[in-house]
C-alpha cells in the first residue's frame, strides 16, 4: 500500500513540474530517467506511458525469460518485459525487489500492448542535466540513442521505445 501511495505522489509530483515548466516556458525535461540492473537509462517522455506499482503477473510458458508474462492493468492484458534482462544484464529478482520496482508502459500512440519492468524511477531529465553526451556506438542495437553523462560521471542510455518496440528481439519471445 505504502509502495502504490509513493508511486501516486511521485506522479503527481512529475505532474505537476511538466504543468509548471510549460507555463514558465522553460525547457520541459525530454526523458524519464530509470534504472534497470544497476544501468541507467532515458525513456523518451512522447513514447513513454503510465508507470504502475508492481502488479502480479501470469507467466507464459515457453517464453524467452525477460519476458516475465502478461499482467492486468487498467483492465487490459499487458506484456511485461524485464527491461535488464532483454538488453543482457538479467539479474535475479526476489520478491522484495519486484515490489519495489515499477512497471512502464508504452506510450498508447506506440500500439504495443507491453510494459518494461524497471528497478527504479529517477525522476525526470532534460539535456541540461549532462555534462557530455557520445553518439551510439557502431555495433550497438538500433533503438540506443545517445549516451549522456552527468556531472557525477554516471553514464545515461538513451533507448527510442518505438524502434525496440519493433525490433526482432522484442517481439520474438518465444524461447
Amino acid at each position: 500500500m505504502a509502495n502504490r501511495e509513493a508511486l501516486r505522489e511521485l506522479q503527481t509530483r512529475l505532474a505537476s513540474r511538466l504543468q509548471a515548466a510549460r507555463t514558465e516556458g522553460t525547457s520541459v525535461s525530454s526523458w524519464l530517467a530509470v534504472e534497470s540492473a544497476g544501468s541507467f537509462y532515458l525513456l523518451p517522455l512522447g513514447q513513454s506511458g503510465e508507470i504502475f506499482p508492481w502488479a502480479s503477473v501470469q507467466a507464459v510458458p515457453y517464453t524467452q525469460s525477460w519476458f516475465l508474462g502478461v499482467a492486468n492493468l487498467r483492465g487490459g492484458l499487458v506484456g511485461v518485459v524485464d527491461l535488464a534482462g532483454l538488453l543482457g544484464s538479467a539479474a535475479p529478482r526476489t520478491e522484495q525487489a519486484l515490489a519495489e520496482s515499477s512497471l512502464l508502459a508504452f506510450n498508447a500512440a506506440l500500439d504495443v500492448n507491453a510494459a518494461l519492468l524497471v528497478d527504479r524511477l529517477a525522476g525526470l531529465r532534460g539535456t541540461d542535466a549532462f555534462v557530455s553526451s557520445e553518439p551510439p556506438a557502431e555495433d550497438a542495437p538500433s533503438f540506443f540513442g545517445t549516451t549522456y553523462i552527468d556531472s557525477s560521471g554516471t553514464r545515461w542510455q538513451e533507448l527510442n521505445l518505438q524502434i525496440l518496440s519493433q525490433h526482432p528481439a522484442f517481439l520474438s519471445i518465444s524461447a
